[in-house]
């Protein structure tokens, strides 16, 4: 089941965080670069975030989350994280997708992840997402952004 998330509530915001971090640290091991921003994030920090948040429950519990902004008819993923007990169960795929059902009058979705992080590589192929450049965000540490281009315009 997936659900709108709201932040200001603070259980909801601990279990978002408890959820990225597990995920996260999982990347940062990957990638072999732990300054990740969602590592550094607090649950003050995720309060007043201002992304919208989904969460993705089995069995009532939190299993993953995708934020987002949308600026211009683009919707910008900010967050994919599910938890490292849910892994490939097709958890972030369904939040993906959800997300491109759910905002209507976009042209494109953009999203980024580690360059080394593959088991994200692949869903972001997977679903049609094309590599578009990498930026070095630290020495020898780069990201790769995708974009998915919903309509042409």
């Amino acid at each position: 089941m997936i659900e709108k998330l709201n932040l200001k509530n603070l259980e909801t915001a601990k279990h978002v965080l408890e959820l990225q971090i597990a995920s996260y640290k999982i990347e940062a091991e990957i990638i072999g670069f732990y300054e990740i921003p969602t590592l550094k994030d607090t649950i003050e920090s995720l309060m007043e975030c201002d992304e919208v948040f989904y969460g993705c429950y089995k069995d009532n519990v939190l299993a993953g989350v995708i934020s987002y902004k949308i600026s211009e008819n683009v919707v910008d993923i900010h967050r994919v994280a599910v938890h490292p007990l849910f892994f490939k169960m097709g958890i972030a795929d369904k939040l993906i997708n959800f997300v491109e059902g759910l905002e209507r009058n976009i042209n494109k979705i953009v999203v980024c992840t580690g360059k080394k992080n593959m088991p994200a590589i692949g869903l972001y192929n997977k679903n049609g997402y094309k590599e578009k450049n990498d930026i070095e965000v630290s020495k020898d540490i780069y990201i790769t952004e995708f974009e998915k281009v919903i309509y042409e315009e």
